[in-house]
């Protein structure tokens, strides 16, 4: 089963993980929709996670995890050395999002939002709800 991504369409920084995951997962384990999306917005219902969040979320074998959880568990199924990430998971949680979160919280003014979004390839396309 693959696992989904959803992620804010408005945000360059989350535009650029999504490129990033692209990327660095050859075998297409991720599939990917818009927190502010029919869908998004429907799984974020289906799995009880405030319609307005301020996170990354990650749905994998029917669970949903969210913000460095949900980062960390991406990391964990790409290509190359960036599964070592994971080992980050030793870090308590209030930690890691702590960190999480001063980046989800000024990523707006940091690096702006996107005024149009770029158009996947015809292979990428599939791997968006």
């Amino acid at each position: 089963m693959k696992s989904i991504v959803l992620f804010d369409g408005e945000c360059n920084v989350c535009d650029a993980s999504v490129q990033f995951i692209l990327k660095h997962d050859a075998q297409g384990y991720f599939q990917f929709a818009s927190l502010q999306s029919e869908i998004g917005q429907s799984l974020l219902k289906q799995y009880d996670i405030p319609p307005a969040t301020n996170s990354l979320v990650l749905i994998d074998q029917g669970k949903a995890y969210i913000q460095s959880t949900a980062a960390l568990k991406i990391a964990k199924n790409l290509d190359g050395l960036w599964k070592w990430c994971y080992g980050a998971m030793l870090i308590p949680p209030a930690i890691r999002n702590r960190a999480y979160n001063i980046l989800a919280n000024n990523r707006y003014k940091w690096f702006g939002k996107k005024e149009a979004c770029l158009l996947p390839t015809n292979e990428q396309r599939k791997r968006f709800l």
